[in-house]
């Protein structure tokens, strides 16, 4: 072995490790602690004296030598090396790597000492590793065996690790053994036909799966019935970019011993699980090499790697396998088909490439399980680590301890680009084809997103204008400015995906009604279609940093969640995630932008890698089967109509608010609405001044176009001037109509837009823009809220026809973890569950749903008008509704939070065993100068004095004490989160932060270790394990905990990292991302409650579910009544009566009758068609 002449020394110049390895492209140096055997003594020098201390430095006290012995490819791959590190961070494990060349040529007795052996066969550059000589070496010293030897025989034999799978009972593909005699090869149980083979009397149909008998031989065959055009797809170990290739030949290999069986459908992945322990596993998909050949890899050369979750069942059949062939570190391959997970290949000694996460695990529970084992039998004064993830119990806002059992959270999506939509009556044949073609008749309703579907409405309107413009007196009803809009939006990008752009059509059998009197023609007779267009709105990168960051901060709610963890805030969570104890799942609505926030919460929880789209397709549900978290905004029940005419009503009087206004308006007597009345005074002419505002800004963005050194100016996310033009002229069109009378349906339009300028766009310089940001706040603080009504059984009405299905899926969450308590009281495993073993079987259930603003003002007012307590009875309950009543807006990334505890001291039948808690934070922080936020009350009340301290206190922070709301660059992030940890040379733990780092809350300086939040205790200390770091992150607010905290603030990133105080939301940003954006922070949750029991929260969704069922049927029997007026009921087909028939003087063109890349454009229009595929995220 070559060695490289670098010596690491210690401050007296002691040898301490020596860096020596051959020049393998992925090998790493060695680190401290880490060295080869020629650093250390071998069985023959154990007895011989060292008389000069200076050739062989020996540390204080006895060490644990863990030895690595297997081919120096292995033992010095990055992998290896970033595992080997870690565990060097025990205080008493020392880690030497045996040579190649000591391996392969010397004698076993002269093989280094270890007390540990990580020992395994593979194949070398040129040789083979002797497995013969390891089971040799280990009989002759006995170590400590992590991966047992002989069991690695059988590993090499498919037949003998398909026998093992079998007798643990893990299911298998179907299989048959051909075993052929070299000597007589064709002497063998085997008829081939054409398209299917017998073996031993088993019949496998093509397509089938041909794999030797021997595991090192990777050369799998699949073959192909000749009804698919036959040949057969070859396996192989990768090679650069390929890793299988299509062949011609359709029969069967003639020599050798294989294994046949049938081929299984897994929808081209594959999933490959790698275990540390019976109790942890770390699970990835990647794309099938049966299914092009073609490896997937990402901008650095590495294959791409999807997140995975494994099932209950999955995570069982992960133990077993550990346990059945006692490989502690062990790879095995899960196809997923047909609803059921089969194991086709175990690997044995396999690591995790390229994660962080995994090497930091892995390395904690080797060096754990070292010392549990070694620590006693060398009388090392090391003691089991009380890891807080092993814990169950955590403590409540109530200051009691419990178990986490159930948490559930419904949070708004995060930050996006402003929301437009344009409406407009359609009577042309082919609109009525195309709705007869997607089923629209069926409901009433149709959505069309997909490319295909886009492109076809594109294609009308183009058809439509070609039209309108050859023949001016052609029968062509729609108008031809709407027209062009629609083309003109729908051709945006140049291509199209269904998360920005979508197109609502709606059957209305009379035509629509007429709005207003200013309408210069009455309603055409007849039916037609409501075409809604609707664009924009898509999430920020800010969106997802906050999105993700959010994620990151939730992980402090869970058992060991508290601390931080080799640059992972919330390890608990990471490790209870893995360790196959917690239940998740993720839900969104339809919307694009709700999507993507779910996959970067996702991102930021589980400390996933990589991008979004891959996290969103393998965990994100969609939920719009059943409208559980979509709104059809189009479709207003008659009591929205009832509440928005009225609301319009009283903000077109042009005198200031009268008492009788604030009655009207305001009847629950809301602070947030009583303040914003008072500042808008007269509302015709607050609108005249907004009116006048939005001119303004017109006509400086109209100057900065004809300004030269704005011609290549690019705005926040790609936007443009001339776009952002469009975007306020739309907004002056539509604000005011002919008479002069405005559309107050437009106001939450207006402060989308001018919140988002303010943000992202602020160095533009607009003057004005934060008037107008002030007016139209209080306009819209009036507006948004009360279209959800205005008085409280308004607000209960509108809130369940929005809320029913959701309501009742939290019922049935809080249920079942109830459910599940009971039937794992039964279970063996339960008793020992409190004592760290990791049981499949119990777990935390979290469910997360990620939806819009209508469902989360709609949720809320459930909770707040819906009776579950009464505020004259209850004290804290009247402190939360007072704190909500003042809470102006449901920002981004608004949460509520439901958490379930379970008290094992009480009895199983008490009301008191299991403990709810309602927590509430209106997300994102607004602009410094608007009014303070409402201060919150904290409640504890196992604690009088507690009670007596907080009366003043606030919940979101007292801003008038807070520093000025910094921001960060987005830019800053990625560099930021792998911030190197000062740690303790030798720990007992696997990583400790530094005095210097845990010693105040934050952020210290110049490349010291972070902290995503200012830190707290919410555990006594007499039962606070040592080294685990705070027990709490600021998830919560202050007043809960009777702390002083805050969370999660995303600029504390910029004391460290910018070396500047950026500007607040409120004034001009400056190097953000793309230039020009910074991301605000989230306010932290306010507990609304944390004593209610189980009973009572199942009883209130009960009632309120079954108001709302009630609700629901007057609903449709409205709706049926409507669509009665055609003659027809609801929900038949065909529900309405056909449309009218194409005119003489029409085209007779069927959109639909052209191909999918039909154009009917010239070359020089931008076209939308093209190669543009569906979106998965549409799925």
């Amino acid at each position: 072995m070559s060695v490289a002449g670098v010596e690491g020394r210690d401050q007296h110049g002691n040898t301490t490790f020596l860096i020596a390895s051959e020049n393998e492209p992925d090998q790493e140096p060695k680190k401290e602690g880490m060295k080869n055997a020629g650093d250390m003594r071998t069985g023959e020098e154990e007895h011989e004296e060292e008389d000069d201390d200076e050739e062989y430095y020996s540390p204080p006290e006895r060490q644990i030598v863990v030895g690595i012995c297997s081919m120096t490819k292995k033992s010095q791959s990055k992998p290896m090396t970033q595992i080997m590190e870690r565990m060097c961070k025990f205080e008493y494990i020392t880690v030497v790597i045996f040579p190649e060349e000591v391996i392969l040529n010397e004698p076993v007795e002269r093989w280094p000492l270890c007390d540990c052996l990580i020992s395994f066969h593979s194949k070398g550059t040129n040789e083979r590793f002797p497995l013969d000589k390891a089971v040799e070496y280990a009989k002759l010293r006995n170590p400590l065996l992590i991966n047992d030897l002989k069991m690695q025989y059988y590993i090499q034999d498919r037949r003998e690790v398909y026998r093992i799978l079998q007798e643990e009972g893990i299911d298998l593909p179907r299989y048959a053994v051909l075993t052929r005699d070299p000597d007589r090869p064709e002497e063998c149980n085997l008829v081939e036909g054409e398209d299917q083979v017998e073996v031993n009397g088993e019949v496998f149909p093509k397509p089938f799966v041909e794999k030797p008998v021997c595991a090192e031989d990777h050369n799998v065959y699949i073959y192909y019935p000749t009804s698919a055009g036959g040949g057969s797809q070859r396996l192989f170990r990768k090679i650069g970019s390929r890793s299988s290739v299509y062949s011609p030949e359709s029969s069967v290999r003639k020599t050798g011993s294989y294994i046949y069986e049938e081929f299984m459908p897994t929808d081209g992945t594959d999933v490959k699980v790698y275990t540390v322990g019976p109790d942890y596993a770390h699970a990835e998909a990647r794309k099938s090499p049966a299914l092009d050949g073609k490896v997937e890899r990402d901008s650095e050369g590495k294959e791409i790697r999807y997140p995975v979750m494994l099932t209950a069942m999955e995570k069982l059949v992960a133990r077993k396998v550990c346990l059945a062939f006692k490989q502690t570190v062990c790879g095995f391959d899960l196809l997923r088909a047909n609803g059921h997970s089969y194991v086709c290949d175990v690997n044995g000694f396999s690591f995790v490439k390229n994660s962080m996460k995994y090497y930091d695990d892995c390395a904690k529970v080797l060096g754990n399980m070292v010392m549990r084992e070694l620590a006693p039998q060398f009388h090392i004064p090391w003691s089991i680590p009380m890891e807080a993830e092993d814990i169950p119990i955590v403590p409540t806002t109530s200051g009691t301890m419990m178990e986490l059992r159930c948490v559930i959270a419904i949070i708004r999506h995060g930050d996006r680009t402003p929301k437009q939509k344009m409406k407009m009556e359609v009577r042309h044949p082919l609109f009525f084809e195309l709705f007869e073609k997607y089923g629209g008749y069926k409901s009433g309703k149709l959505k069309l997103k997909k490319p295909k579907q886009l492109q076809e409405v594109l294609d009308i309107a183009r058809l439509l204008l070609a039209e309108l413009g050859q023949h001016t007196d052609c029968e062509i009803e729609e108008k031809k400015g709407k027209l062009e809009q629609l083309k003109t939006v729908l051709e945006m990008y140049g291509h199209f995906s269904g998360i920005n752009r979508k197109v609502q059509l709606t059957y209305l059998p009379n035509g629509q009604p007429k709005a207003s009197s200013e309408e210069e023609e009455g309603p055409k007779e007849g039916p037609s279609l409501l075409l809604v267009l609707k664009w924009g709105g898509e999430l920020t990168p800010a969106g997802r940093v906050q999105a993700e960051e959010l994620g990151r901060a939730f992980r402090c709610m869970y058992p060991g969640g508290q601390g931080d963890y080799a640059g992972f805030p919330g390890c608990g969570l990471l490790r209870l995630h893995s360790t196959y104890r917690h239940d998740l799942k993720i839900y969104a609505s339809d919307e694009g932008r709700v999507q993507m926030t779910a996959a970067a919460f996702a991102k930021g929880l589980l400390a996933l890698e990589g991008e979004l789209t891959p996290i969103l397709v393998q965990m994100v549900k969609s939920a719009n089967m059943n409208g559980m978290l979509d709104s059809d905004s189009e479709s207003l029940t008659d009591c929205q109509q009832r509440v928005k005419a009225r609301l319009h009503g009283i903000m077109q009087k042009d005198q200031d608010f009268t008492e009788a206004d604030y009655e009207k308006l305001a009847p629950t007597g809301s602070p947030s609405l009583v303040n914003s009345m008072k500042i808008i005074g007269n509302p015709v002419r607050t609108c005249d001044k907004v009116y006048a505002l939005i001119q303004s800004l017109n006509s400086q963005i109209r100057k900065r176009l004809e300004d030269p050194k704005s011609a290549n100016l690019q705005l926040y996310h790609s936007e443009t001037l001339e776009l952002m033009l469009q975007r306020w002229s739309k907004l002056e069109r539509d604000f005011r109509n002919k008479s002069g009378r405005y559309d107050i349906s437009k106001i939450p339009d207006i402060y989308d837009c001018v919140k988002y300028d303010t943000q992202h766009n602020s160095t533009l310089g607009l003057e004005d823009t934060l008037e107008l940001f002030r007016l139209s706040r209080a306009l819209a603080d009036i507006v948004i809220p009360q279209e959800y009504g205005i008085n409280t059984s308004e607000k209960l009405d509108i809130a369940q026809a929005y809320c029913l299905p959701l309501m009742k899926k939290i019922q049935l969450d809080l249920q079942r973890t109830h459910e599940d308590e009971a039937v794992n009281k039964l279970h063996p495993l339960w008793f020992r569950y409190s004592r760290g073993v990791m049981s499949p079987g119990r777990h935390v259930r979290t469910r997360l749903y990620f939806t819009s603003e209508s469902h989360v003002h709609s949720l809320l007012s459930i909770f707040r008008y819906g009776g579950l307590l009464d505020v004259v009875k209850d004290q804290q309950w009247k402190q939360a509704m007072d704190y909500l009543g003042a809470v102006p807006e449901l920002n981004y990334m608004t949460q509520i939070v439901i958490m379930l505890y379970e008290d094992n001291n009480k009895d199983p039948s008490s009301e008191e065993r299991f403990h709810v808690e309602l927590h509430f934070s209106p997300g994102v922080k607004g602009c410094e100068d608007e009014e303070k936020i409402p201060l919150g009350f904290g409640f504890r009340p196992a604690s009088a004095e507690n009670q007596e301290k907080q009366t003043n206190q606030g919940s979101l922070e007292d801003l008038s004490e807070d520093e000025p709301d910094r921001a960060l660059p987005i830019s800053e992030v990625n560099s930021i989160r792998r911030s190197p940890l000062i740690r303790n040379l030798k720990t007992s733990s696997m990583e400790v932060l530094s005095e210097a780092s845990s010693s105040s809350p934050g952020y210290s300086s110049k490349g010291t270790s972070y902290r995503l939040f200012p830190t707290c205790s919410r555990q006594s200390s007499e039962i606070k394990p040592p080294g685990l770091g705070s027990l709490c992150s600021g998830l919560f607010s202050a007043s809960v905990l009777g702390v002083s905290s805050s969370a999660p603030n995303l600029q504390d990133y910029v004391h460290t990292h910018q070396g500047k105080t950026p500007r607040s939301l409120g004034l001009p940003f400056r190097d953000g991302f793309e230039g020009c954006s910074m991301v605000p922070s989230i306010y932290p949750l306010e507990t609304l409650h944390n004593s209610l029991s189980l009973k009572q929260v199942d009883e209130f969704l009960n009632a309120v579910c079954e108001d709302s069922s009630d609700a629901h049927a007057k609903t449709m029997k409205a709706l049926s009544a409507l669509f009665d007026t055609s003659s027809q009921g609801y929900g038949q087909t065909p529900t309405y009566p056909p449309p009218r028939a194409l005119s003489s003087s029409e085209s007779p063109v069927r959109t639909h009758a052209h191909p999918p890349g039909y154009c009917s454009a010239s070359p020089s229009t931008v076209s939308s068609a093209g190669p543009s595929t569906h979106n998965s995220v549409n799925q």
